[in-house]
């Protein structure tokens, strides 16, 4: 075994590991040393997919190298390595661009606290991506869910604790119906491991037996993790926690925390259950009108809103939706623009909340419409880069929603004839309400104040003009050389099965 095949390995350990040195540390090194967690992370995630890539296989990693069911496993592949790479950067310029409010909006003593929190969900994210114990998965899903509560919390208001409450009823409400889904498959296999239950479901499927189990576990996972990641109707907790917490916190759960239990989601129906049989339970149909449902009813409540960060938490729903619509379609390359629009969502979305801080510190701190007018010009920088995003989300060529969207249209034209039509109509009249209120957005902040002086810059970190930057040139790369990362999507996805 190759000495880089132990990083994932590594990156779980050393996230979980940073979290209790922190605890030692004031907020000053807590930073230091979570940035270079993240960083170190970052770094063995490059050399992992570059040595899958070099490879051609995916592999499996045993934990004390004792096999199952008395050791643990993980297993990488291109899709892994790529998810957790990604994640990494996008987590890291999420702190760095919300970095300058944490010291306004979280006291001094707690600032380590924070760090501790985000260093745990790192770990948690890292091991929905790599795990292939479903049971392990499962104790992650609980991390995940702490970790994101408290990030929602720590800044101690009216809002964050009744928006935290709400995050933690649902939450808890979808970890349950998980839960019962795994024990049921345990039931019915025998197994944790997940080559193990999909050889053993597999089986049962073709031989007639166990069906109504087998439907209600598929089930029970599925709603179990729609609820996690805010698919509409399960969305009523998410406009709060992303609206009222910190930058950081609004950026990182809004692009990660979702998008980790939807990860673990595309795991389950490849590796766990095995798409033929996802297929043949007919659950995907439920998810694709879900899916549907959200992307108009996301779009109109951003619509209505009055409150930027608001709006864009609404606009969450509406993405979301557009991923379990994909995966609805039960083709490879409705999965393919699934997984791609992770990627160009948790890009844009960080993107936003970051550019909306901005505008909003040049406008007296409020998140109102009626303030933000001429902000664009208050704050140069965060008026592009929240243009930029904006474009993103539209679907305007040479930006990652593009892509995302000319995937979609051209997966449902393949082998979806029930479901061509009203992906199609759907699309486009959510693209239509994604142009309303973004572009009413960019129009309000780059409208000029009579009597004002917007020509006064707001002063900003470097570190924030960094982020943003760094932000914009993700969300164009993913836009303008979409064709080699489609294409490791696709061998990723080959991988999984």
């Amino acid at each position: 075994m190759e000495f880089v095949q132990n990083f994932p390995f590594f990156s779980i350990l050393l996230s979980l590991f940073s979290g209790t040195v922190t605890s030692m540390l004031n907020g000053k090194w807590a930073k230091r040393v979570n940035g270079f967690v993240i960083s170190a992370v970052m770094v063995m995630s490059a050399a992992v997919l570059f040595f899958v890539l070099k490879t051609g296989e995916s592999y499996t990693f045993m934990m004390g190298h004792f096999p199952a069911p008395w050791g643990n496993e993980i297993r990488v592949g291109v899709l892994e390595a790529f998810m957790a790479l990604f994640f990494c950067v996008i987590m890291l310029l999420s702190l760095i661009g919300g970095r300058a409010h944490l010291k306004e909006e979280i006291a001094e003593s707690k600032q380590n606290l924070y760090y501790i929190l985000v260093n745990l969900l790192l770990s948690s994210l890292l091991a929905l991506i790599y795990t292939n114990d479903l049971f392990t998965a499962y104790v992650f899903v609980e991390i995940n869910t702490i970790s994101a509560c408290g990030l929602i919390m720590i800044r101690q208001n009216g809002h964050t604790f009744e928006a935290a409450t709400r995050y933690m009823i649902m939450s808890l409400l979808g970890s349950g119906l998980l839960l019962l889904g795994i024990c049921i498959l345990y039931d019915c296999t025998g197994h944790l491991l997940m080559s193990h239950i999909k050889e053993s479901v597999v089986t049962l499927w073709s031989a007639g037996g166990y069906h109504i189990p087998l439907v209600v576990a598929i089930g029970f996972i599925c709603v179990g993790l729609a609820i996690k990641s805010a698919l509409f109707p399960f969305h009523s907790w998410l406009p709060n926690a992303y609206g009222y917490s910190t930058v950081s916190s609004a950026a990182i759960l809004s692009s990660l925390v979702s998008k980790g239990y939807i990860f673990l989601l595309f795991k389950i129906c490849y590796r766990v259950i095995g798409w033929e049989v996802i297929l043949d339970s007919k659950i995907i149909n439920i998810l694709f009108v879900f899916g549907l449902c959200g992307m108009i009813i996301g779009s109109l409540s951003a619509i209505q809103e009055n409150d930027i960060r608001r709006m864009i938490a609404f606009s969450s729903v509406a993405q979301i939706g557009y991923i379990y619509m994909g995966v609805g379609l039960g083709t490879t390359e409705g999965m393919v623009a699934s997984v791609y629009h992770v990627l160009s969502h948790a890009a844009t979305k960080s993107l936003l909340f970051v550019a909306a801080v901005g505008l909003t510190d040049a406008s007296g701190r409020s998140k109102k419409f009626s303030d933000l007018t001429g902000a664009g010009y208050r704050n140069k920088l965060a008026g592009v880069a929240f243009t930029v995003g904006s474009l993103s989300m539209v679907g305007m060529p040479a930006f990652s929603g593009f892509i995302s969207k000319l995937l979609f249209a051209t997966s449902c034209v393949q082998n979806t004839p029930y479901k061509m039509l009203p992906t199609l109509i759907c699309l486009g009249i959510s693209t239509i309400l994604n142009a309303i209120y973004f572009m009413k957005t960019v129009i309000r902040i780059y409208t000029p104040v009579k009597g004002s002086n917007d020509s006064i810059l707001v002063k900003k970190s470097v570190g924030y003009a960094g982020a943003l930057v760094c932000f914009m040139v993700i969300n164009v790369v993913l836009g303008m050389f979409s064709t080699p990362i489609v294409n490791m999507i696709q061998i990723g996805l080959e991988m999984f099965s």
